[in-house]
C-alpha cells in the first residue's frame, strides 16, 4: 500500500505506507517537544541540550555500527565535513529552542520556530538569487505581519514570563538555525541510507551541544526529571520526529515536509493548556493564524516555481 506525494523534485511518486506511518508518528512526537522541555523547568539550557542530543546519538550508535559493518558508506571527507556543519546548526537550534521555551509561552515559541520556511525563501532569494512569484512575497509579508502581532501580544500581556519578547527572539534564532540545517542536509541525505546519515549528523549535534555546555561551565548534576525529559526528547521528538523527516526526504518533497511541521504549534498549545494550564493571551491565536496562513501561501506558491 502506498500514496502519491511530491518527491524532492516535486514529481508525484508512490510513497511507501511505512513512510506515511513514520511521518504521522513523527509529527505527533513534535507536539510533545515543548511539553518535555517545559517539564524540565529552568534547568541549564546547555546541559539540557547536551543530554538530549548525546542521548540520541548514543541510542543510534549501535544500530549504525552493525548496519555500516555490512554496507559501505557513500560519504567522502567533504560529505562528513558537511554533516559536521549540519550538526553544528542543529545543535545550536536545540539550545535556542530551549532558551525560547524558558522565556515565553509554548504557543509563541512553537509558532515562531516553525517560520523557517519563510526564512528559507529569503535565503534562496538573497543568496541564490532565486526569483519567486508575487504570491510567495505576499505570504512572506503576511507571515511577518503575524510575527509582529505575536510580539505585540507578548509585550502587552501580563503573564509569568517577564522576558517574553526575549523568548520570541530566541525562537526566531532557532528557526533561522533550523532553516540552515534543513537547507544543507536535504541533499546530503540523498547520498546514503537513513541510519548512516542521521547518526553522523546527530553525533555532530551532540558534540556541538557538549562543547557549548563545557564552554559555558554547565553543571550536569541536575535533577532526575531533567535526565528523563532529555531522554524523552531524544527518543521522541529527535529520533522519531526529526528522524522521520530525515527518512522521508527521499520520498517526500522538502516543501511538503516543512509544511507538515505547522501542525506542531497547534497541538503543542493545546497540550500546554491542559497540562500546565498555560493559556496564551487571546491575541496570540489570531497572530498564530496569520503566521500560518502566510507560511502556507508562500510555501505552496514556492512549490510551483
Amino acid at each position: 500500500m502506498s500514496s502519491s506525494i511530491g518527491d524532492p523534485g516535486d514529481r508525484l511518486v508512490k510513497v511507501p505506507t511505512r513512510v506515511i506511518m513514520m511521518l504521522v508518528a513523527g509529527m505527533a512526537m513534535f507536539a510533545f517537544a515543548p511539553i518535555l522541555v517545559r517539564s524540565a523547568g529552568d534547568t541549564d539550557p546547555f546541559a539540557f541540550a547536551a543530554i538530549r542530543t548525546l542521548s540520541a546519538a548514543l541510542i543510534l550508535l549501535p544500530f549504525w555500527y552493525f548496519r555500516t559493518s555490512r554496507a559501505e558508506s557513500r560519504y567522502d571527507i567533504r560529505d562528513n565535513a558537511i554533516a559536521a556543519v549540519t550538526g553544528l546548526f542543529l545543535g545550536f537550534h536545540f539550545i535556542f529552542w530551549i532558551l525560547a521555551l524558558q522565556n515565553t509561552t509554548v504557543a509563541s515559541a512553537s509558532i515562531l520556530v516553525t517560520i523557517h520556511p519563510i526564512i528559507l525563501i529569503l535565503i534562496e532569494a538573497g543568496l541564490f538569487k532565486k526569483v519567486f512569484p508575487p504570491l510567495v512575497w505576499a505570504g512572506v509579508f503576511v507571515a511577518f505581519t503575524g510575527s509582529l502581532l505575536l510580539g505585540y501580544s507578548d509585550s502587552q500581556a501580563e503573564t509569568i514570563f517577564e522576558q517574553a519578547l526575549l523568548g520570541d527572539f530566541y525562537a526566531l534564532i532557532a528557526a533561522l538555525l533550523f532553516a540552515l540545517y534543513f537547507l544543507i542536509s536535504q541533499r546530503l541525505r540523498q547520498k546514503s541510507d537513513w541510519i548512516n546519515y542521521v547518526t553522523r549528523v546527530y553525533g555532530a549535534t551532540g558534540l556541538t551541544c557538549l562543547a557549548a555546555a563545557l564552554i559555558a561551565g554547565s553543571d550536569f548534576r541536575v535533577e532526575p526529571v531533567v535526565w528523563l525529559a532529555g531522554l524523552g526528547l531524544a527518543i521522541g521528538p529527535q529520533i522519531m520526529g526529526h528522524g522521520s523527516m530525515n527518512y522521508a526526504v527521499k520520498f517526500v518533497a522538502p516543501t511538503m515536509l516543512s509544511t507538515l511541521i505547522l501542525t506542531e504549534p497547534v497541538f503543542a498549545t493545546i497540550l500546554a493548556w491542559f497540562i500546565f494550564a498555560e493559556m496564551p493571551p487571546l491575541l496570540t491565536f489570531p497572530a498564530m493564524a496569520v503566521i500560518m496562513a502566510g507560511i502556507m501561501m508562500a510555501w505552496m506558491a514556492k512549490r510551483k516555481v
